[in-house]
């Protein structure tokens, strides 16, 4: 039957790639991504076959995986981090209908929020909320509340998309809603480049986030009331000591 491989490649470097993953690219007569992703992996596979499409060009990248999977080559389609994760998993599960003699295996990856969660240390060791603040698929509204019930409910919290040229005041505004009920105090860490040439992590408190730049390149964490700084490393304990 013909096969595509949805799969996460990590943070980028290939020693952060599980074996999963790497034997689903080695299995593969076709890589399928994001460009950017492609040149990620492109030096561990020279001679490989490939297809990318730009930005907001995903749901086309996803139907050309499953028609290459469909006229029998084994196709392997990219995602940063994990494919389930904001990632390209649940469109291919959602156009696969269309392609009935497709087996589609996903393959998860290590997402953002734990690799550079393991940058800082440990500040997602209780419970904890992923939340992404790009406002291209859900309203902004929606963006805050969840983030209000996050705040509420005392987790941690992991932002995704935290800025971009054209959203470059969404992380303060993100802040602002956050200490309706969070204290400036509360400990909070930022990782750019996870896991590539150039990371950079460092912890600071959520009044100075509020006035922090950052990127598409960077993940943000957002720490609950619980979160300390022990040597250095920021941490959520689960509990254990009590």
């Amino acid at each position: 039957m013909a096969k595509l491989y949805v799969v996460g490649i990590g943070p980028g470097d290939a020693a952060h790639m599980t074996a999963a993953a790497r034997a689903a690219l080695d299995a593969s007569d076709v890589l399928c991504g994001y460009e950017a992703y492609l040149e990620l992996v492109r030096p561990l596979y020279p001679g490989k076959e490939t297809f990318s499409t730009p930005m907001k060009q995903e749901i086309d990248r996803c139907r050309r995986a499953l028609e290459l999977a469909r006229s029998g080559k084994t196709v392997a389609l990219l995602c940063s981090g994990d494919a389930g994760v904001y990632g390209m998993a649940s469109p291919v599960l959602e156009l696969l209908p269309e392609y009935g003699n497709v087996a589609v295996e996903i393959v998860a990856g290590v997402t953002a929020a734990l690799s550079g969660a393991a940058a800082l240390g440990a500040p997602l060791g209780h419970d904890f909320c992923v939340i992404s603040l790009s406002d291209l698929l859900t309203p902004w509204e929606v963006i805050e509340k969840r983030l209000r019930c996050a705040a509420e409910g005392d987790f941690a919290i992991a932002l995704y998309n935290p800025s971009s040229h054209k959203r470059a005041d969404y992380l303060l505004r993100a802040c602002d809603v956050l200490l309706e009920t969070r204290s400036g105090e509360t400990l909070c860490g930022v990782v750019r480049n996870i896991a590539r040439e150039g990371q950079e992590a460092r912890i600071l408190t959520l009044a100075e986030l509020r006035d922090t730049r950052v990127d598409m390149f960077t993940t943000v964490f957002i720490g609950s009331s619980t979160t300390k700084n022990i040597g250095g490393y920021l941490v959520t304990p689960r509990g254990y000591q009590t």
